[in-house]
């Protein structure tokens, strides 16, 4: 398991009976959560003071909030994110990625040491995170989401980490539709990354689930990956869709030559449960890095 345990501003305090018990910078925050299947005793006096809780609520839910602002910023190492409670229970940042950005970051930089521009496409990017981490680094980024709001609040974490001039292009497209265009513009990209929703409804009202879709989009977004490329990293949140089926369809798709290259990795994502120190387990990756 990779476990993102290098934050300051972000606590995961405990997690019981569906709930996570989070700290984000100086605001305590219950959100809940359908990996914590466990009940354990609720013994810090925080889950009975919170700044706010999501109540679900039939198909969907809100915020209680007490004296909580409308979004804050919390650091990451130099960088800094906003915070912002929204809809479906999130806050604008998945904090176990961190281990992710880490992983680029540090390719990235080694990368540069020989090779002037490493271009990066991140897919599905939503509010720039992994975009603002690879750009620190000294990439220059790709960074693509359906939805025009959170493309904004990427631009917004850029800036926010002194980076408003990097070279960035910022695009409110289908991804899908973004990569096959760039496939017949003939762009490549020297890495990806890829953080696809589990479910989701397109223009036409058709349903998309990704464990269904997860080969040929994989496979699609491999034709625009460069003849030398430093890595490729996917995530995912699905229940159905393992690490190790999602680094299955990778290897597959980027050719023996190209994963004989590099070394394939999975294995699920973790945040530290400061109330047990056990890893509570968020999600999965399949990554393929350049052997430098």
């Amino acid at each position: 398991m990779w476990i993102s345990d290098g934050w300051s501003d972000y606590e995961l305090i405990d997690a019981s009976d569906g709930e996570r018990l989070e700290r984000w910078g100086d605001y305590v925050l219950i959100r809940p959560d359908p990996q914590i299947i466990w009940k354990t005793d609720r013994i810090d006096p925080r889950w009975r003071s919170a700044d706010a809780v999501y109540k679900r609520s039939g198909g969907g839910g809100s915020w209680e909030k007490k004296e909580v602002p409308e979004s804050w910023t919390v650091g990451y190492g130099d960088l800094i994110f906003r915070v912002k409670p929204m809809g479906f229970k999130h806050t604008g940042i998945f904090p176990e990625q961190a281990t992710n950005w880490e992983f680029a970051s540090s390719l990235i930089k080694k990368a540069k040491k020989t090779k002037p521009e490493i271009r990066v496409l991140n897919l599905f990017g939503y509010t720039g995170c992994a975009t603002v981490v690879c750009a620190a680094a000294g990439a220059s980024v790709c960074h693509v989401d359906a939805a025009k709001g959170m493309v904004a609040q990427a631009k917004e974490n850029m800036e926010l980490s002194g980076l408003a001039d990097a070279p960035c292009r910022y695009i409110v497209d289908d991804c899908v539709k973004f990569v096959r265009r760039e496939i017949r513009r003939g762009r490549k990209y020297d890495a990806v990354i890829m953080d696809p929703p589990s479910y989701g409804r397109g223009p036409g009202g058709e349903v998309w689930k990704l464990e269904e879709c997860a080969d040929e989009l994989i496979s699609l977004v491999c034709s625009v990956l460069s003849d030398d490329p430093l890595f490729f990293l996917i995530n995912s949140y699905t229940t159905g869709l393992s690490p190790s089926s999602m680094g299955y369809m990778l290897s597959v798709s980027l050719g023996k030559e190209r994963t004989a290259r590099g070394t394939l990795t999975t294995g699920e994502l973790g945040l530290p449960v400061s109330a047990t120190g056990l890893p509570l387990p968020c999600g999965g990756s399949a990554r393929w890095q350049k052997n430098i």
